[in-house]
């Protein structure tokens, strides 16, 4: 039996949590990942260099260090961040590291990538979705809500900026990037051609899951790939740019965002199916996205909004299972 090609697109801890678990399955891991963080560290440095964000990077890359002793140090290092109050302050080491390497290799992102990766003897390889840095812009409805600074009650509003819409009131609608139609990094185009599987969220869903499906060059490869389409719900409707929305609407809002993009699997904790209801309105949206409802225990006990990276790695092997052989 051979490992399968995986493609796992997101960003921040969801997509590290699939990249945990994807490792118990295969090493031949590409991760894409998105380019549109403005706050934090990343925010301060892709101000100060006009260069993409690159702490989901360097998060991909930690949960892909090798299960040893160095790969452990590396990415402790990695994730190293910066206390007191000065300068460096708030920032990742692994943020620094991956900045040096672009300023010493000015337009080569994907092959300053591939250093830190050989660095780290990462398992697998960590790729943008673009290689300009993007802003995401959402359309947000109030629904009688006051926006911060004392604007109005109810109707909709425009918020641009991640940061601003992970933690802004109301519920996202809507959500787009700017610059429109960005392109795509072609490596990972390349990369979602050529796989077996290709596995979208879990994570911030309108921030870190849905902007890939933002990049025509992306999407469309994910419409034409031969590879299977597996779909990664979150195991918790609390934050804020949730708010609002049940697991039904987040598939609703993906085919809403990319029409004609299918999915084989869409996996499902049964602890955010509240309701008789729920389940009905879930099995029917993942039955318009053409897929398989994969209802199983993904979330870790005792800690409420993360996965298991062992529950959900028997998950991928499960819907995973005759694709290579």
């Amino acid at each position: 039996m051979s490992a399968p090609r995986v493609v796992a697109l997101g960003g921040g801890h969801g997509l590290s949590a699939s990249l945990q678990a994807l490792r118990h399955i295969t090493e031949a891991i590409t991760a894409v990942v998105t380019v549109a963080d403005d706050g934090g560290s990343s925010g301060r440095l892709r101000q100060d260099f006009d260069i993409l964000p690159p702490g989901d990077l360097r998060m991909a890359l930690a949960a892909l260090c090798e299960d040893t002793v160095w790969g452990h140090q590396w990415s402790g290092v990695l994730q190293h961040r910066f206390g007191g109050d000065g300068h460096l302050a708030g920032h990742a080491l692994g943020n620094l590291l991956i900045v040096a390497l672009w300023d010493l290799l000015p337009g080569q992102e994907v092959r300053g990538l591939d250093m830190v990766g050989r660095l780290l003897n990462t398992r697998g390889r960590v790729l943008p979705m673009s290689q300009v840095p993007l802003d995401i812009e959402a359309t947000v409805t109030m629904d009688g809500l006051a926006a911060p600074g004392g604007e109005g009650a109810g109707g909709t509003i425009t918020v641009r900026g991640q940061s601003q819409v992970a933690k802004h009131p109301g519920q996202v609608t809507s959500v787009r990037l700017l610059p429109e139609s960005p392109p795509a990094c072609p490596e990972a185009v390349e990369s979602i051609k050529l796989a077996d599987v290709v596995v979208l969220g879990p994570g911030s869903w309108f921030t870190s899951v849905m902007p890939h499906l933002l990049v025509p060059d992306l999407l469309q490869a994910l419409r034409d790939t031969p590879a299977q389409r597996v779909l990664t719900l979150n195991v918790s409707l609390t934050d804020d740019e949730d708010s609002g929305y049940t697991v039904a609407d987040h598939v609703n809002a993906v085919a809403a965002h990319a029409p004609g993009l299918s999915f084989d699997h869409v996996i499902a904790d049964p602890g955010v199916v509240r309701s008789e209801a729920e389940h009905q309105a879930l099995a029917e949206a993942v039955e318009r996205v053409g897929g398989e409802l994969v209802l199983t225990a993904v979330a870790k006990l005792g800690r409420p909004g993360l996965h298991d990276t062992l529950r959900l790695a028997a998950a991928y092997r499960d819907v995973m299972s005759g694709v290579v052989s």
